[in-house]
């Protein structure tokens, strides 16, 4: 049973749970390149949404399972949100690896769920102003 999934190794070239190399996206310098700026394109339209106390980072990283992406918001207060994708590797054939609509929905979401994490934080601490 365990012989016909990918992940239950090769003998001799694969230890089970790990893929073969052939199965990973080999990314050019110029694919990272544009990665990295489409990522980065989130993190700043995030930026255009949240006032200047929350602090927002983007990685560009290289696992097991091919080239991750993470953006993430930490608000004054309350807990991180993070949004984290994994392309394809048909997205890196187009001039664009994320979008203009991916791009805006996930700087959306981002910010949205990063005042959401805020309101939460303070809202047995507040008192109306007016009902």
């Amino acid at each position: 049973m365990n012989g016909n999934t990918p992940y239950a190794g090769q003998p001799g070239t694969t230890q089970a749970g790990k893929r073969t190399n052939a199965d990973l996206v080999d990314l050019t310098r110029e694919e990272k390149r544009r990665f990295r700026q489409d990522v980065t394109r989130i993190a700043a339209r995030t930026r255009e949404f949240l006032p200047d106390e929350y602090a927002i980072d983007a990685d560009v990283s290289h696992s097991a399972g091919g080239p991750q992406a993470r953006v993430a918001v930490q608000p004054p207060i309350g807990h991180p949100v993070t949004a984290g994708f994994t392309p394809n590797e048909e997205d890196f054939e187009a001039e664009q690896i994320v979008d203009d609509e991916d791009c805006a929905e996930v700087a959306r979401g981002l910010a949205a769920s990063a005042a959401l994490q805020v309101k939460q934080a303070v809202a047995d601490n507040v008192t109306p102003t007016a009902r």
